[in-house]
């Protein structure tokens, strides 16, 4: 299976009065890393990018991005450390208008410290509805799609 490793930095302030990091904090962690992933930075024209991020991120984009459905198993606490932790992708299921997003979160040392599922849905800006996923967008995300994942949650 091919993943996406986004670096993202702890802050001081995603730690909550036990001295982990917030389930509030968790979610913003992992939406750090979707944005890394998936969106193309309009002051990052001509260096060289990932490859799955493509959707266009500035402003009056044609596409918006909804969070449909979200998920987070906890596995173990996550307290500050000063090197960024890392959120691993991958994509569970591409369907017509959105796509089931799967992380994990770890350190250096390899513990997993979260695992989460987001459901995200491509809207088109102008109208508010869901737009279909293009075939640059599909060629671009597949090589990420793990079928097992994809064969598992089909067989519920």
């Amino acid at each position: 299976m091919t993943t996406i490793e986004i670096p993202v930095q702890l802050r001081w302030s995603d730690m909550d009065a036990y001295g982990h990091v917030n389930n509030v904090e968790m979610l913003r962690l992992l939406e750090e890393a979707r944005i890394e992933a998936f969106w193309r930075h309009p002051e990052a024209d001509g260096v060289a990018s990932r490859p799955t991020a493509i959707l266009d991120a500035s402003p009056g984009a044609r596409t918006a991005t909804l969070v449909a459905h979200q998920e987070i198993e906890y596995l173990a606490p996550l307290t500050y450390q000063r090197q960024p932790v890392t959120v691993r992708l991958w994509l569970g299921r591409l369907g017509g208008a959105s796509l089931e997003i799967h992380y994990e979160v770890t350190d250096a040392s390899g513990t997993v410290y979260a695992r989460a599922i987001t459901t995200m849905v491509l809207v088109d800006s102008a109208s508010g509805k869901p737009r279909r996923i293009d075939a640059d967008e599909r060629a671009a995300w597949e090589p990420f799609l793990d079928a097992p994942v994809a064969m598992r949650r089909r067989a519920r």
